[in-house]
Protein backbone atom coordinates (compact mmCIF):
# COMPACT_ATOMS: atom_id res chain seq x y z
CA UNK A 1 0.00 0.00 0.00
CA UNK A 2 1.34 3.57 -0.77
CA UNK A 3 0.55 6.76 0.10
CA UNK A 4 1.52 10.49 -1.55
CA UNK A 5 1.81 13.54 0.50
CA UNK A 6 1.08 16.13 -1.35
CA UNK A 7 3.70 19.40 -0.90
CA UNK A 8 0.85 21.70 -1.58
CA UNK A 9 -1.50 22.49 1.36
CA UNK A 10 -5.35 21.99 0.32
CA UNK A 11 -6.94 25.45 -0.08
CA UNK A 12 -10.51 26.22 1.25
CA UNK A 13 -12.95 28.88 0.76
CA UNK A 14 -11.98 29.98 4.14
CA UNK A 15 -7.82 29.94 3.17
CA UNK A 16 -7.50 32.58 0.20
CA UNK A 17 -4.88 32.26 -1.97
CA UNK A 18 -2.22 34.74 -0.56
CA UNK A 19 -0.69 34.89 -4.37
CA UNK A 20 -3.96 36.08 -5.65
CA UNK A 21 -3.90 39.45 -3.10
CA UNK A 22 -2.89 42.69 -3.75
CA UNK A 23 0.01 43.85 -1.20
CA UNK A 24 -2.44 45.59 0.73
CA UNK A 25 -4.90 42.98 1.00
CA UNK A 26 -1.83 40.22 1.76
CA UNK A 27 -1.03 42.79 4.57
CA UNK A 28 -4.01 43.04 6.11
CA UNK A 29 -5.06 39.23 6.27
CA UNK A 30 -1.29 38.58 7.74
CA UNK A 31 -0.89 41.30 10.27
CA UNK A 32 -4.79 40.50 11.44
CA UNK A 33 -4.48 36.70 11.96
CA UNK A 34 -3.33 34.46 14.88
CA UNK A 35 -1.95 32.06 12.63
CA UNK A 36 0.29 34.35 10.20
CA UNK A 37 3.86 33.53 9.76
CA UNK A 38 6.41 34.71 12.58
CA UNK A 39 8.21 38.67 11.29
CA UNK A 40 10.46 40.92 13.26
CA UNK A 41 7.04 42.37 14.70
CA UNK A 42 6.64 39.80 17.12
CA UNK A 43 10.39 39.96 18.74
CA UNK A 44 9.99 43.84 18.98
CA UNK A 45 6.18 43.65 19.92
CA UNK A 46 5.08 46.00 17.15
CA UNK A 47 1.57 47.20 16.99
CA UNK A 48 0.13 47.63 13.47
CA UNK A 49 -1.70 51.30 13.96
CA UNK A 50 -2.61 51.43 10.36
CA UNK A 51 -2.48 50.26 6.76
CA UNK A 52 -3.58 52.13 3.96
CA UNK A 53 -2.46 52.34 0.39
CA UNK A 54 0.87 54.11 0.29
CA UNK A 55 0.60 54.42 3.81
CA UNK A 56 1.86 52.20 7.15
CA UNK A 57 1.95 53.03 10.52
CA UNK A 58 3.72 50.37 13.44
CA UNK A 59 4.37 51.25 17.07
CA UNK A 60 6.52 49.60 19.49
CA UNK A 61 7.32 50.17 22.79
CA UNK A 62 10.77 50.69 24.62
CA UNK A 63 11.73 48.67 26.95
CA UNK A 64 15.44 47.86 29.37
CA UNK A 65 16.23 45.01 26.72
CA UNK A 66 16.59 47.37 23.63
CA UNK A 67 19.26 49.41 25.45
CA UNK A 68 22.64 50.41 24.07
CA UNK A 69 25.75 50.23 25.84
CA UNK A 70 24.51 54.04 26.86
CA UNK A 71 21.15 52.87 28.72
CA UNK A 72 19.04 54.56 25.91
CA UNK A 73 17.22 52.45 22.96
CA UNK A 74 19.75 51.42 20.41
CA UNK A 75 19.04 52.54 17.07
CA UNK A 76 18.98 49.58 15.40
CA UNK A 77 15.27 49.32 17.23
CA UNK A 78 14.39 52.99 14.84
CA UNK A 79 16.27 51.55 12.09
CA UNK A 80 14.20 48.36 11.87
CA UNK A 81 10.52 50.21 12.71
CA UNK A 82 11.35 52.38 9.86
CA UNK A 83 12.53 49.63 7.07
CA UNK A 84 9.50 47.78 8.43
CA UNK A 85 7.06 50.86 7.65
CA UNK A 86 8.32 52.32 5.02
CA UNK A 87 8.71 48.85 2.96
CA UNK A 88 5.30 47.69 4.04
CA UNK A 89 3.72 51.19 2.77
CA UNK A 90 5.74 50.17 -0.49
CA UNK A 91 4.37 46.82 -0.43
CA UNK A 92 0.77 47.94 0.06
CA UNK A 93 0.79 49.57 -3.22
CA UNK A 94 2.17 46.12 -5.31
CA UNK A 95 -0.31 44.32 -7.42
CA UNK A 96 -1.10 40.48 -6.42
CA UNK A 97 2.45 38.68 -7.26
CA UNK A 98 4.59 41.27 -6.85
CA UNK A 99 7.30 41.41 -4.37
CA UNK A 100 10.24 43.30 -3.28
CA UNK A 101 13.19 43.95 -1.05
CA UNK A 102 14.85 47.11 0.23
CA UNK A 103 17.80 48.01 -1.37
CA UNK A 104 18.99 51.03 0.52
CA UNK A 105 18.34 52.24 4.14
CA UNK A 106 18.88 55.96 5.04
CA UNK A 107 18.16 57.17 8.67
CA UNK A 108 18.61 59.99 10.73
CA UNK A 109 18.22 59.65 14.67
CA UNK A 110 17.26 63.07 15.59
CA UNK A 111 16.94 62.63 19.43
CA UNK A 112 17.63 59.58 22.63
CA UNK A 113 15.12 57.69 23.71
CA UNK A 114 14.91 56.16 27.27
CA UNK A 115 13.65 52.69 27.70
CA UNK A 116 11.14 52.92 30.31
CA UNK A 117 8.49 52.28 27.81
CA UNK A 118 7.84 55.22 25.75
CA UNK A 119 5.91 54.82 22.42
CA UNK A 120 7.23 54.87 19.47
CA UNK A 121 4.73 55.56 16.46
CA UNK A 122 6.76 55.18 13.15
CA UNK A 123 4.53 56.28 9.67
CA UNK A 124 5.57 55.33 6.00
CA UNK A 125 4.59 56.52 3.12
CA UNK A 126 6.04 56.07 -0.57
CA UNK A 127 7.11 58.62 -2.99
CA UNK A 128 7.31 57.22 -5.67
CA UNK A 129 6.39 53.69 -6.85
CA UNK A 130 7.78 52.62 -10.73
CA UNK A 131 7.92 49.50 -12.36
CA UNK A 132 11.42 48.10 -10.83
CA UNK A 133 11.79 50.61 -8.06
CA UNK A 134 9.98 53.04 -5.12
CA UNK A 135 11.16 54.76 -2.75
CA UNK A 136 9.34 55.79 0.59
CA UNK A 137 10.13 58.18 3.23
CA UNK A 138 9.30 57.62 7.16
CA UNK A 139 9.12 59.39 10.83
CA UNK A 140 9.27 58.03 14.04
CA UNK A 141 7.40 60.30 17.06
CA UNK A 142 7.73 59.67 20.45
CA UNK A 143 4.77 59.75 22.56
CA UNK A 144 5.33 63.39 23.59
CA UNK A 145 5.05 63.79 19.27
CA UNK A 146 8.41 64.79 19.61
CA UNK A 147 10.80 63.46 15.86
CA UNK A 148 13.16 60.66 17.03
CA UNK A 149 14.37 59.48 13.84
CA UNK A 150 13.38 59.66 10.11
CA UNK A 151 14.60 58.32 6.81
CA UNK A 152 14.50 57.33 3.48
CA UNK A 153 14.44 53.43 1.70
CA UNK A 154 14.45 52.88 -2.05
CA UNK A 155 13.17 48.93 -2.79
CA UNK A 156 13.56 46.86 -5.63
CA UNK A 157 10.30 45.73 -6.82
CA UNK A 158 10.18 41.82 -8.54
CA UNK A 159 7.76 41.91 -11.19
Amino acid sequence: MSSQISAEPTRTESTPDLSQLSGLELLRIAMSTQSRPPFIGDLLGMEVDLLEHGKVSFAVRTRPDFANPLGTTHGGICATLLDSVMGCAVHTTLDAGVGYTTLELKVNYIRAVPTNGRRLTATGTTIHVGRSTATAEGRIVDDQDRLVAHGTTTCVIFR
